[in-house]
């Protein structure tokens, strides 16, 4: 039976995907490192430092789809030590050259190539996946350019804004996202071949040339110096995948506000059959959008364990180092689980337009006070026109009364201004500012970044 939560067969979708799995499970893990063992074989073979004839059998005997996990577990149980079992069962696979097998490297060279193997898979998923969330917030962006809604600001209702606005500074957000993902890959995606205190001695002259050879084999970048105490790179890929994360926790969040039945401007995608609660029949709750806010705080916990990392003691320690095997799996199934769940949101969400002109009129006029206080403000000047307004917005406020009205009894405002003029500062859609131009400006750039 499963034990974390990622790995259970009732919930285990809500916080990571079955694709998102198979790149972290033991068994991926084993064959990475079969994979890693195979091609420095094969470069050592080529290299002259290790017999070519004892290359090529450990390249064709080695099977990983042979070894028993369990009995793998029961060695590392009676040897104390997390990958000797596995180079004893490699080395039973190659006969006579097993002698050869696992030849030069230490164990983390063997755990921080396989890692980066491992990334690299997620990496690919991950990129696809934001490309497409940010697609699909470019296609909402532009659906919903001139769809007037009400903007807050500290909870309450602030400003006329368009809901393609809202959206469109979501898409600016992920094509940075996207940007620092296609900047960091290069220095990321770099294995790690190099011996006990990454010094190549144990590989002799060739060790440089050992490493290059069996990470070119691998589809890998080949690093400068070895960084077995050097774990900027996994923590700088949490980083990125923290900031991804903190845009779709608040895209979840602002959603679930906005599903509130007292606000009702948006709905999650719902299906027939879809049951919001056990008791209470008539619930159609956030769901979807709970889960996709709810994983952001534990990616940003184990992002925090991934960064403790990097407090390496002398050349190595397996104290910073296993961290990371709890830490880089877990950031990697939260942040597939979430950009499954907003691609599905955004997809097939409910934007209820005749709700967000509704809530735009909750306030009598109240929320254009500042369109009307610039209107005033260019004959009377602007602080003049502030007290004027403030005033009437008060009185408006606390007596529950149209705020035209309120105006229109201020004789100032009676004796210079028509009611209709004023009535037309306050029709929310002729304060909308630039944000539908912004819209464009925001499609463009993603559109001409290549990314999307």
């Amino acid at each position: 039976m499963a034990s974390h939560i990622i790995d259970f067969a009732t919930l285990g979708n809500n916080f990571s995907t079955p694709e998102m799995r198979a790149v972290w499970d033991e068994k991926n893990r084993l064959l990475k490192h079969i994979e890693i063992e195979v091609a420095l074989a094969k470069a050592e073979g080529e290299l002259g430092v290790i017999p070519a004839d004892a290359a090529q059998k450990i390249a064709e005997r080695a099977d990983p789809e042979k070894f028993d996990l369990e009995i793998i577990a029961q060695e590392i149980a009676r040897l104390k030590h997390s990958f000797m079992a596995t180079i004893n069962a490699l080395q039973s696979q190659a006969g006579d050259a097993g002698e050869f097998v696992h030849y030069g490297p230490t164990t983390q060279d063997i755990v921080d190539t396989g890692a980066v193997l491992q990334l690299k898979e997620a990496f690919a998923i991950i990129e696809r996946d934001a490309k497409l969330v940010a697609n699909e917030l470019k296609i909402q962006a532009r659906k919903y350019q001139y769809t007037p809604m009400v903007g807050r600001t500290h909870g309450m209702q602030a400003l006329p804004t368009t809901f393609g606005f809202k959206l469109a500074v979501w898409l600016d957000e992920f094509v940075r996202h996207l940007e620092r993902l296609k900047e960091i890959k290069e220095r990321v995606l770099v294995g790690n071949i190099n011996g006990a205190i990454c010094t190549y001695a144990s590989f002799g002259e060739k060790g440089p040339e050992v490493e290059k050879r069996t990470l070119d084999l691998l589809g890998l970048n080949t690093p400068n110096i070895g960084w077995q105490s050097a774990r900027d790179r996994f923590s700088e890929y949490a980083s990125v995948i923290a900031l991804i994360s903190g845009t779709l926790g608040k895209i979840g969040n602002e959603f679930y506000n906005l599903m509130r039945t007292e606000i009702n401007e948006v709905e999650e995608p719902f299906s027939a059959g879809k049951i919001g609660s056990s008791t209470m029949p008539q619930k159609r709750n956030p769901a979807m959008l709970e889960g996709l806010a709810s994983l952001t705080s534990p990616l940003f916990k184990s992002v925090a364990l991934i960064h403790e990392s990097m407090r390496v003691e002398h050349e190595r320690d397996a104290m910073s180092w296993r961290a990371e095997w709890i830490a880089l799996p877990e950031i990697n199934m939260y942040i597939a689980a979430q950009l499954s769940i907003a691609l599905a949101v955004l997809r097939d969400m409910k934007v209820n337009q005749k709700q967000m002109l509704k809530n735009l009129e909750m306030q009598n006029g109240l929320l254009l006070s500042e369109k009307v206080m610039f209107e005033l403000g260019t004959r009377l000047g602007k602080q003049t026109a502030h007290h004027i307004v403030y005033d009437c917005a008060m009185a408006a406020f606390e007596q529950e009364r149209a705020f035209l009205d309120v105006l229109m009894e201020t004789p100032e405002l009676a004796k210079n201004f028509k009611r209709e003029e004023l009535a037309e500062w306050l029709k929310p859609e002729n304060y909308l500012g630039s944000a539908p131009q912004k819209v464009d400006v925001v499609i463009n750039y993603a559109e001409k970044s290549g990314l999307l």
